[in-house]
């Protein structure tokens, strides 16, 4: 019998598994460290600091999370599907362009808490029309989802270079960006969080976005384990055949997956557009869609893995930039190696340790 297809507890697969190939990564990473002539014990020690050791730097690091936890959320729905969505990056850049409309029609008129809710429907829907034409193609035309999302994502990239140079910008300025958001058009900062907790936010624009982050995750929760549509999606992901044969239809299934993978996807944009830079900017998702994909897979499609694993890669991203600054040999570069590893063993050999563990665990259970 194959080892993946051998039954192991809960906590060896979302708990002892995960832990180890994160483990792995860092034994590499500090190695690499060591051998550009810099301590890792140090690095580690920065890594920390920077990330969790005032309330600027966690205000840093959760908001980065809050970002990882929308894609996260977008590729894991899709998976629960059986369809891997490489296209959060596009959709979230579609999204973006969704409730930055919403902020710029409204701002002058409403405050931001009704504002909020219809950018979160306008971010939501104009991410799930950017995933339906590859859903489309997948569902009734047989395209391979991998293939079209990522097509879509260099599309999507283009369009929004072209509407922010020639119809979005601000007439007589050179930076392609929409105008600054009013009031009404901006998500408030979470400073009364690190307040409770005797700390300071600072510069950071942890904003009211991860709160909804939450209820999101939430909600997709019961959407995957407490809803027909859920047990249909994950029926479909585990067997298609055995979904069609209990009359579970195809083709519907799959586009909603990736309506509702595109949705959340494209209501990542509300962290960074509204909640930071207030307003629309090129690159505002900086790689957050194909970091949702190490972040989904590291927390085993699940919400709550989901949010704990975005929040290490929020720590990676907020410490890494602590390490570069202290540690001058210590390049951006190199921190992308660092992160590039975790991705590694969390996401493409994320089941690396698993046949050793089956065969610990069937010696246990024999002994």
């Amino acid at each position: 019998m194959s080892t993946a297809s051998v039954p192991l507890p809960n906590w060896i697969n979302y708990g002892l598994i995960p832990l180890l190939n994160l483990i792995v990564a860092f034994l590499i990473s500090g190695f690499v460290v060591w051998l550009i002539g810099e301590s890792p014990l140090d690095a580690l020690s920065l890594l920390i600091q920077g990330a969790l050791g005032n309330g600027e730097g966690i205000g840093f690091t959760l908001y980065y999370a809050t970002s990882f936890i929308f894609t996260g959320l977008s590729v894991a729905v899709a998976i629960h599907a059986g369809l891997f969505n490489i296209g959060s990056e596009g959709q979230a850049y579609i999204g973006g362009l969704g409730c930055a409309l919403v902020a710029l029609s409204l701002d002058r008129y409403v405050p931001w808490y009704v504002t909020m809710p219809i950018a979160v429907v306008g971010a939501g829907l104009f991410g799930a029309a950017w995933a339906f034409i590859p859903a489309f193609l997948q569902a009734k035309r047989g395209s391979h989802i991998v293939i079209t999302t990522i097509m879509f994502n260099y599309i999507g990239a283009a369009l929004m270079v072209y509407l922010l140079v020639h119809v979005l910008i601000v007439p007589g300025k050179m930076a392609p960006e929409t105008r600054t958001f009013l009031d009404g058009g901006q998500l408030p900062k979470l400073g009364w969080v690190m307040q409770l907790f005797g700390a300071k936010l600072g510069a950071a624009p942890f904003n009211v976005s991860f709160i909804i982050a939450l209820v999101v995750s939430y909600l997709v929760w019961l959407l995957v384990w407490r809803t027909k549509l859920g047990f249909e999606m994950r029926t479909l992901g585990v067997s298609p055949t055995a979904a069609a044969y209990a009359g579970i239809p195809y083709a519907r299934t799959v586009i909603i997956a990736m309506l509702l993978s595109g949705a959340l996807a494209g209501m990542m944009a509300l962290n960074p557009v509204m909640g930071s830079s207030a307003r629309l900017q090129v690159e505002f998702v900086g790689g957050a869609g194909f970091v949702g994909i190490a972040v989904s897979l590291m927390g085993r499609n699940h919400p709550l893995g989901i949010i704990m694993a975005a929040i290490l890669f929020g720590i990676l991203y907020q410490g890494g930039d602590w390490i570069s600054f202290e540690m001058p040999n210590i390049t951006r570069e190199m921190i992308l190696v660092i992160q590039g590893l975790v991705i590694l063993f969390a996401g493409a050999l994320e089941y690396m340790f698993r046949p050793a563990m089956v065969r610990l665990y069937q010696q246990f259970k024999r002994g």
